[in-house]
């Protein structure tokens, strides 16, 4: 599945049957459509630091093992306009090499350009963060850019 790349918002989604999800360095965002009119007592997550179970008006919709491991107690979930669940998980892993190729272990896999472009943003992410005040959005970036890209901190300032 074919995916934009949106350097100024910093999504790059990945589609799935039930909605889309997406990362940056330090959260994973899930995006479930649900039927409209939907109320949050019709909606039953549970978020655990390696495990989610989504379901509504007893209907599952998502559920298995996370990629990687979430912070538990800072995990959320919200109904918004009554008919999308988005689903904040904060990484244990925050570092740019922390990549998640899928949202769970066996499901839900970003397919290869997608991957290579959560990569990138990661990377320019990354970036952005050590060098403040500098605009990466319109950046590029070439060569070896997986996990995290190249690693300038032990050069002196």
């Amino acid at each position: 599945m074919s995916a934009p790349f949106e350097e100024r918002s910093g999504v790059v989604p990945c589609g799935t049957p039930w909605g889309r999800w997406y990362q940056t360095l330090e959260e994973v965002f899930i995006e479930v459509r649900v039927p409209a009119g939907t109320r949050a007592k019709d909606v039953r997550c549970s978020l655990g630091s390696r495990h989610i179970a989504l379901a509504v008006r007893g209907q599952e919709l998502l559920q298995g093992k996370l990629f990687d491991s979430t912070v538990t107690d800072e995990g959320t979930w919200t109904l918004e306009d009554r008919q999308l669940i988005r689903i904040v998980l904060m990484k244990t892993n925050r570092d740019a090499g922390n990549c998640w190729t899928s949202l769970l272990e066996n499901e839900y896999a970003a397919d290869p350009w997608v991957q290579d472009q959560m990569q990138r943003k990661l990377t320019l992410e990354r970036f952005q963060r050590e060098n403040p005040g500098f605009d990466f959005s319109g950046a590029e970036i070439s060569g070896n850019y997986s996990k995290g890209g190249p690693d300038f901190s032990s050069l002196e300032k």
